[in-house]
């Protein structure tokens, strides 16, 4: 298995599960990110793509299986005292338009806003959700790889912003709420919360016997109370994906 960072964690949690109750192949989780992760299984490097963003329309020749939901949840410091943004407010930040933190009702000082390196399903989902056609992220913002490296940043930087995986959430930063709304499992599930995206599985036409035995293994009900654990949507057994 290859691709996205934040789809990574989970996967790594679940192959272990499931090499612990299987006898047989070991299971591999890498990273890379989303779009590489879609590259490796078109290719055959990886048997299981992962992607946390919808494939483009060019990106063909895969089956999806749908193995959880997620949101992209903002934080900041702990010591930021900016606790809500519109989508307005942090699209004018990873714009570069808004630039101060006191301009959006903060204490003064400059804001450092992280962002994921492109080919990221997260930075994907987020252009698509937040930033929309028309507008792109700066490019003076900070670069990061993965989702730790961003949490990593802004549980040191009082002044700094970054977008990442709600179940990568942890004490040393602050979720923010957007328009209003805090980034929660139940806010995510019922649809009030916006920034949510799938968590996807990907094979080259029909997966492999091994492969396959994975996948059911994903959606089983142990599998996903693991996943709603973890801080992340699950989706119903039934669902095991659909062509592409």
């Amino acid at each position: 298995m290859a691709g996205s960072t934040s789809i990574q964690p989970i996967a790594e949690l679940l192959a272990d599960r499931y090499m612990a109750q299987h006898a047989g192949p070991a299971v591999e989780v890498q990273g890379g990110g989303s779009s590489a992760g879609i590259r490796a299984a078109l290719s055959g490097a990886a048997e299981i793509g992962m992607s946390s963003r919808q494939l483009k329309p060019e990106e063909t020749g895969l089956k999806e299986y749908l193995m959880a939901r997620d949101a992209i949840a903002l934080i900041v410091h702990p010591g930021n005292p900016v606790r809500s943004l519109t989508k307005e407010q942090v699209r004018g930040i990873f714009s570069g338009r808004v630039q101060r933190w006191e301009a959006v009702g903060g204490r003064s000082g400059a804001i450092t806003f992280i962002t994921r390196e492109e080919g990221s399903g997260t930075r994907g989902a987020f252009e698509e959700l937040v930033m929309g056609k028309e507008t792109e992220i700066a490019p003076d913002g900070i670069v990061q790889d993965s989702t730790g490296a961003a949490r990593a940043i802004v549980a040191t930087d009082p002044d700094a912003i970054a977008y990442i995986s709600l179940g990568m959430v942890t004490p040393e930063v602050a979720a923010i709420a957007l328009d209003g709304v805090q980034p929660t499992h139940e806010s995510a599930t019922d649809g009030t919360y916006a920034l949510t995206r799938p968590f996807l599985l990907l094979t080259k036409g029909e997966p492999t016997p091994k492969a396959r035995a994975f996948l059911d293994f994903v959606v089983t009900p142990e599998s996903q109370a693991t996943i709603a654990e973890e801080g992340y949507i699950p989706v119903k057994p039934a669902g095991r994906g659909s062509g592409a």
